[in-house]
């Protein structure tokens, strides 16, 4: 098989057109493996705006990932054939419902040619449409990571928003609640909305007191227990971070995760029957120092790690062309 053209990591990295991971442009996602794709919408957001600018912030702050992870040593751009294939076209801007169908749309040509979706939103509404076309036939497993439980009903008149993507997915019987599990939850609310609905439906929602009080490794095995090997979707929300590592998002909670402890829980997923992923609201205008985006560009980074050395394993070949 081919890989990755990974010949960008040859130049400076002030040089070149960014791209996800420095990966090449293309956009034939036929023969790939995975698709690295963004979605510049932020007209779900309950707060403030600035999502829209994360797919073209994080595609500049790629410039700092690299061939070989620093702890593994595996070569993800020698795994798989992956190319970041630009953002997806939408038409319809000023109707939320409509830029959904925009969105699946486009995820359903990439579900139909067998390729995993990789994902810059953008808005947490945005994983919604994408689970529309990739979930389709059959409910999957979710590993969602946030400081909100997105299962609200409508806001302002809308049952679509940042807010609601999972129980929209749930109601239609896109994900299974027993096997998602939603982690580092945590700040005020204006109801128990959120907080019911997940676990009436049976989510696994871990707190951030409990996260706190058992530690990551304690949750790495529950995410695992609780996904078992059923097709899983990762959704990485940065707002799960505490703001001090990535204040620039729309809705901020103090008291998060910190960006060792989210590295370290990802990559305690390896192994794991993983078909997606994604990274969303990084709002780069609300953090000038660009520290939000390279979070998420690191994150997007880890995802894509776990993603290509699934498809290795699944072939047989190992964590790089040299077998290793």
């Amino acid at each position: 098989m081919s890989f990755s053209d990974d010949s960008q990591h040859d130049q400076p990295r002030y040089s070149g057109v960014p791209t996800l991971l420095r990966l090449p442009y293309q956009d034939d996602f036929s023969e790939l493996d995975i698709a690295l794709i963004g979605i510049p919408y932020d007209g779900g957001v309950t707060f403030r705006p600035g999502a829209r600018h994360g797919p073209a912030e994080i595609r500049q702050q790629s410039a700092l990932m690299r061939r070989y992870h620093g702890v593994t040593r595996q070569a993800p751009f020698e795994q798989v054939r992956a190319a970041d294939v630009g953002d997806v076209p939408m038409e319809h801007h000023y109707s939320i419902s409509d830029t959904f169908d925009d969105i699946t749309r486009y995820y359903s040509r990439l579900h139909k040619e067998n390729v995993i979706p990789l994902t810059v939103g953008g808005d947490h509404s945005i994983t919604y449409p994408i689970f529309r076309a990739i979930a389709k036939e059959a409910p999957i497993a979710m590993i969602h990571i946030d400081a909100h439980t997105d299962t609200w009903g409508d806001f302002q008149g809308s049952k679509f928003s940042h807010g609601s993507p999972f129980r929209l997915a749930t109601e239609d019987g896109l994900i299974d609640p027993k096997h998602c599990i939603q982690i580092g939850i945590r700040g005020a609310q204006n109801t128990f909305e959120g907080w019911d609905f997940s676990l009436e439906k049976g989510m696994r929602v871990v707190f951030m007191e409990e996260f706190a009080e058992v530690g990551v490794k304690a949750i790495i095995e529950e995410a695992r227990r609780v996904v078992g090997d059923m097709p899983t979707y990762i959704t990485f929300d940065v707002d799960g971070l505490d703001p001090a590592f990535a204040p620039g998002t729309g809705t901020p909670e103090i008291g998060g995760i910190t960006s060792l402890e989210a590295l370290t829980f990802l990559r305690g997923l390896t192994g794991l029957n993983l078909i997606g992923g994604d990274v969303v609201e990084v709002a780069p205008p609300l953090d000038n120092t660009g520290s939000t985006a390279l979070v998420g560009a690191t994150l997007l980074y880890e995802i894509f790690c776990l993603l290509a050395d699934r498809i290795a394993s699944i072939r047989g070949v190992g964590r790089d062309s040299r077998g290793i």
